[in-house]
């Protein structure tokens, strides 16, 4: 799998969890954690779109672990 597709479907993966975290805790969705996870999220869409997947990447990692505290906690 090249950089641009693991990255499409991360962020993919980061857009199934927050749908995730609605369903489950939807009180949570004003939190500041996720307002931080989901602008991780835009970041990564955004240098994903610059073509810098490194960037890209890290950006979305911080995200989902964000989001993977908030729905396990």
């Amino acid at each position: 799998m090249n950089e641009k597709t693991r990255i499409e479907k991360d962020i993919v993966m980061f857009e199934e969890n927050l749908d995730k975290l609605k369903d489950k805790k939807p009180e949570q969705l004003d939190s500041k954690i996720v307002e931080l996870a989901s602008q991780y999220y835009e970041d990564s869409k955004y240098y994903a779109s610059k073509e810098d997947y490194f960037t890209a990447f890290g950006c979305i990692n911080y995200g989902h672990g964000l989001l993977d505290a908030v729905l396990k906690f």
